[in-house]
């Protein structure tokens, strides 16, 4: 399976991890979470999160699944909605981060600002995929010939 880096386009399996006080900042980092997963073609394999910012990380019920999914590699990554839900500071997310390197996976964070990578023409393939998947034929010529 492909380890690609944070930023990267590919089919990784990735959790969306959070830590929040109340049932509403969660679902939005949640969501945030995913949308970021999604624009980079990676595949939430599983959502976590934990909501006593107090504990110690390494202490949360919801991190510890992630570390157990990342050492059965049932994940390659983790996505986290804003830093702060993992760490006190900068230096903490890189730390954190290189550990999660040294596991063979990636931490990344959604609130960075980083748009995923395009390809030219992505935009438009995507728009002809849609569609062909809702009956809309831009070009009925060409579809027409491959079922004679």
């Amino acid at each position: 399976m492909p380890n690609n880096p944070p930023g990267g386009l590919g089919h990784v399996p990735v959790a969306v991890y959070s830590c929040a006080t109340t049932s509403t900042a969660l679902g939005e980092s949640e969501e945030r979470g995913r949308y970021y997963a999604d624009a980079r073609h990676w595949h939430v394999a599983g959502v976590w999160s934990d909501s006593d910012p107090a504990l110690p990380i390494m202490e949360r019920p919801g991190w510890q699944a992630v570390t157990a999914a990342l050492s059965a590699r049932m994940i390659r990554g983790v996505v986290v909605s804003v830093s702060t839900h993992v760490a006190a500071d900068a230096a903490q997310f890189t730390a954190l981060g290189v550990l999660l390197r040294d596991r063979g996976g990636f931490l990344a964070d959604a609130s960075s600002g980083t748009s995923a990578r395009r390809t030219p023409g992505q935009d438009r393939r995507r728009r002809d995929i849609a569609d062909v998947a809702s009956g809309w034929f831009t070009q009925p010529d060409t579809y027409e010939e491959g079922a004679s």
